[in-house]
């Protein structure tokens, strides 16, 4: 709903029937009815008044925070990195090994985000952004196929044009299509983990935007909250990580029927390691809408032999 709309719809309100007005030949009974009549028709007005300004109210609201969204400051420049990965189920089966490697090039960031299937299926998601002040999307290319994924799709996103090119099959056929789409300033789009260990755990709640990768590209806000302290061990040395939910705001009427269909997004959330140089632990969350929740974990490394074979020293004579 827009101004326009809004402002159309006030000025359509109906004529009301001032109360107590009346023809002097109408009867007693016809005149309690006329009241009547005129006292509903004004409720009804009220109503629609009312039901008017709160939803002019909704979309001020979520215009000026779409307006007021900052992109996240580069407090820990990333640099070369190559993250070894586990995907499971939430029963712990583990149903994927993946890699997350990172390459830089002066301000420019490159990362691949990868995962392998058992089953076959492929994820894998390259982001290239830059970190200079901010973190600011400059492409993200997503490839989602295999068994895992009951609608395969490949998502291409560039920010400077604009441009969100989809490549997804529908009914047993491929469908290609290209969608103009004002990308925000702040996108997370294949940022979120580098994004996570940017944003200070004493703030209450941080908003960011993205672009979704489905067959409907769509702008939504993810609203970042710290929570709880979580203990885990290393070594038999217990430490503590932040977890993180991150929470899908669709807006407008979509976000407020959304809950009521069950097409609400569940949350995610993620396990940041914080200090001098924050580090990811762990996070639980979909890969694909309507999707099941899977965890994604810092890989166990089992070496194929972890003895040290040496061979007896032979004695000599002389």
């Amino acid at each position: 709903m827009n101004w326009y709309v809004a402002k159309s719809a006030l000025l359509s309100v109906p004529r009301l029937v001032p109360i107590g007005r009346y023809s002097d030949r109408e009867s007693p009974n016809g005149n309690r009815a006329t009241l009547l009549a005129s006292g509903i028709q004004l409720l009804g007005a009220v109503k629609f008044y009312l039901t008017s300004l709160a939803l002019m109210f909704t979309y001020a609201v979520v215009c000026c925070s779409l307006l007021l969204a900052d992109p996240i400051a580069v407090r820990h420049r990333e640099g070369v990195s190559h993250g070894l990965l586990v995907l499971r189920t939430i029963a712990g089966k583990t149903i994927a090994t993946g890699d997350l490697i990172q390459e830089v090039k002066g301000d420019e960031v490159t990362s691949e985000l990868v995962f392998h299937f058992k089953d076959g299926s492929i994820h894998d998601e390259t982001t290239v952004f830059s970190q200079h002040h901010t973190f600011h999307l400059l492409t993200d290319h997503l490839i989602q196929k295999g068994p895992s994924f009951p609608h395969p799709i490949e998502v291409s996103i560039d920010a400077s044009k604009g441009e969100v090119h989809i490549r997804s099959m529908e009914d047993g056929k491929e469908k290609v299509a290209t969608e103009h789409v004002d990308v925000p300033e702040d996108s997370a789009n294949g940022m979120i983990l580098t994004l996570l260990k940017n944003i200070s755990p004493e703030m209450s709640e941080t908003k960011v935007s993205m672009i979704t990768t489905s067959s409907k590209p769509q702008r939504v806000t993810l609203a970042i909250s710290p929570g709880d302290q979580q203990a885990f061990k290393i070594g038999g040395v217990t430490r503590k990580a932040t977890n993180y939910t991150v929470k899908v705001e669709i807006g407008g009427v979509k976000g407020m029927i959304a809950p009521i269909v069950g097409k609400q997004p569940p949350d995610t959330h993620v396990w940041i390691l914080n200090g001098r140089a924050p580090t990811f632990l762990r996070s639980e969350g979909t890969l694909y809408q309507g999707g099941p929740i899977w965890r994604i974990e810092l890989a166990n490394v089992e070496w194929a032999d972890t003895s040290t074979k040496t061979k007896p020293q032979q004695k000599t004579t002389h």
